[in-house]
C-alpha cells in the first residue's frame, strides 16, 4: 500500500485533519479573496453590474459546487476507497472515466447556461441595464464550462490519494496572475481593451484554462500516487457508475444550496434592483462558507473513504464527527460576527443605503443559523466519503421545501424579515436533520458497505 494512503488510515486524526484541510482551506479562502476582488471592481462600473453579477452568481456557484464538491467528490470518494482497498489499477483507470463525465457535463453546462440563461436571469429579478449585464458575463464564463469541469474534476482525483497541496499551490498562484489581470480587463491597461464586465468573466475563464493543463501534465507525468494510462482505455459503465453514484446525489444536494438563494434572490426582485443587489451581496457570505466548508470536507471525504474502503467503520466515524465540531463551531463564529457587525461586510462593496440595509438585514437575522449550515456541510462530505448520502439529500430537500415554500408565504406575510427567518430554519433543519440521521446509524444499516466496483484495465 502506498505510504500516503497508509498514513489516511493510521494517523491521528485530528492532526491530520488539520494538517490536509490547511491546504485547501488556504485555497479557498485564496477563491473567496478572488470572488470579492472582482464583486469590489465590478462594483465600480455601478449598481447595474453588480446587480448583473448577482443574478449570475447563483447559476455559476451551484456549477462550481458541482463541479468541485458533488461530482468531484463522487471522483474523490471512488478513488479513495479504491486505494483503500489496496487497488491503484483500478483508481487509474477510474481517471479517464471522471474525464470523459467532466467533458459532456461541461458541453451541457454550456448548453443550459446559451439556452436558458436571458429567461431565469430575468424570473429573479433582471430588467433593462442589469440583465443586459448578466448576459454578458454569463455567456462568456459559462463558454469556459468544459475548462471549469475538468480543472475540478481533475483535482478531485489528485485529492482522492490524499495530496491536497498540489491542487492548493495550482490555486494559490493561479489567483496570484489572476487578481491584477482581472482588473486590467475589467477598466483596461495599456494595449488591453476595457472590457467592462466581460473582463472579469473572460479571466475567470484563463483560469481555470491554465490550471487543467497543469492537473494534467502532474497526473498523466506519474508523480504523484497515481499514473493514468497515456491513452484512455475502452470507457464502462461500471466505473462510470461508481462515480456518479455518490456524484449524483450529491450534485442535487449542492443544487439545494443554489435553489434556496436564487428563489430568495426572485422573492427580493420585488423590492428592486438596489435590494437584489443587496440581497446577492449578504448572501455571498453564505456561498463563502461553501467553498471554506470545502477546504475543511474534502480532507473528511478523502480520510472517511479510505476508512470505508479498508473496512474501519469505527475510524470512519470519529472522523466526520470530529469534522462536523470544527465546522459548526467555525461556521456559527463566522455567522455571529456577521450578526453583529453587518455593516462591515456590507461597506466594502459600495455606498447605495438599499443596497446595504437590505443585505446588513439579512445578515442580522440569518447569521445565529450559520452554524448549522456548517455541521450539515461537514457531514454531507464524510457521507460522500461513506457513499452514503441518502439522508443529507433528504435534509438537503427539506430545506428546500422551507426556504422556497416557507419564504414565498413568509415573505408575503412578514416582508424581508420574514423570508429571512425562513431562509435561517432551512439552514437549522439541514445541519440536525443530517447529524440526527448519522447518530442513529444510517451509514450502516444496510449491511456491509460494497466495496467499490471492478473497473476494466487498460490496454
Amino acid at each position: 500500500m502506498d505510504p500516503r494512503t497508509r498514513t489516511l488510515l493510521e494517523a491521528p486524526i485530528v492532526p491530520t485533519i488539520l494538517r490536509l484541510a490547511l491546504p485547501n482551506v488556504a485555497v479557498m479562502v485564496v477563491q473567496a479573496a478572488i470572488g470579492l476582488i472582482e464583486t469590489w471592481f465590478i462594483a465600480k462600473l455601478g449598481t447595474d453590474a453588480l446587480a448583473g453579477m448577482a443574478l449570475v452568481f447563483p447559476l455559476l456557484m451551484v456549477i462550481q459546487m458541482i463541479s468541485a464538491g458533488a461530482m468531484g467528490g463522487g471522483i474523490l470518494s471512488s478513488v479513495a476507497r479504491a486505494l483503500g482497498s489496496n487497488r491503484r489499477a483500478d483508481a487509474n483507470t477510474l481517471v479517464w472515466h471522471a474525464v470523459a463525465i467532466a467533458v459532456v457535463l461541461g458541453l451541457a453546462t454550456a448548453a443550459a447556461a446559451f439556452m436558458g440563461g436571458p429567461k431565469l436571469y430575468a424570473v429573479m429579478g433582471g430588467r433593462d441595464g442589469s440583465l443586459a449585464a448578466a448576459l454578458t458575463y454569463s455567456n462568456l464564463v459559462f463558454a469556459g464550462a468544459i475548462p471549469l469541469w475538468l480543472y475540478n474534476s481533475l483535482a478531485a482525483v489528485i485529492r482522492g490519494t490524499g495530496n491536497m497541496a498540489v491542487p492548493a499551490t495550482v490555486s494559490v498562484l493561479g489567483a496570484i496572475v489572476l487578481i491584477p489581470v482581472s482588473p486590467m480587463l475589467i477598466f483596461g491597461l495599456g494595449p488591453l481593451p476595457r472590457l467592462g464586465i466581460a473582463g472579469g468573466a473572460t479571466a475567470v475563464v484563463a483560469f481555470y484554462v491554465v490550471g487543467t493543463i497543469v492537473f494534467a501534465v502532474y497526473l498523466w507525468s506519474g508523480r504523484g500516487v497515481l499514473k493514468p494510462a497515456p491513452r484512455p482505455p475502452r470507457l464502462a459503465w461500471a466505473p462510470t457508475r461508481e462515480i456518479l453514484r455518490v456524484g449524483a446525489v450529491s450534485s442535487l444536494v449542492s443544487v439545494t444550496t443554489n435553489v434556496s438563494i436564487a428563489t430568495a434572490t426572485g422573492l427580493t426582485g420585488a423590492f428592486g434592483p438596489a435590494a437584489v443587489a443587496g440581497y446577492g451581496t449578504g448572501a455571498r457570505l453564505e456561498y463563502l462558507l461553501v467553498p471554506l466548508m470545502f477546504g475543511l470536507g474534502t480532507p473528511l471525504a478523502a480520510l472517511t473513504g479510505t476508512a470505508i474502503g479498508a473496512g474501519q467503520r469505527a475510524r470512519a466515524m470519529k472522523v466526520a464527527w470530529t469534522g462536523a465540531l470544527l465546522a459548526s463551531v467555525i461556521t456559527e463564529t463566522i455567522g455571529l460576527a456577521a450578526t453583529l457587525a453587518p455593516g462591515a461586510w456590507m461597506s466594502l462593496f459600495g455606498a447605495d443605503a438599499t443596497m446595504n440595509a437590505v443585505g446588513a438585514h439579512y445578515l442580522h437575522v440569518v447569521g445565529p443559523f450559520y452554524g448549522f449550515f456548517g455541521l450539515g456541510l461537514a457531514l454531507y462530505f464524510a457521507s460522500q466519503g461513506a457513499g452514503r448520502l441518502g439522508w443529507p439529500l433528504i435534509a438537503a430537500l427539506l430545506r428546500v421545501a422551507i426556504a422556497t415554500g416557507g419564504g414565498y408565504v413568509a415573505v408575503h406575510a412578514a416582508g424581508l424579515t420574514g423570508l429571512y427567518l425562513a431562509l435561517g430554519i432551512a439552514l437549522a433543519a439541514f445541519g440536525l436533520v443530517t447529524a440526527i440521521a448519522i447518530a442513529s446509524g444510517a451509514w450502516f444499516a444496510r449491511s456491509p458497505l460494497p466495496a467499490p466496483a471492478r473497473v476494466p484495465q487498460a490496454p
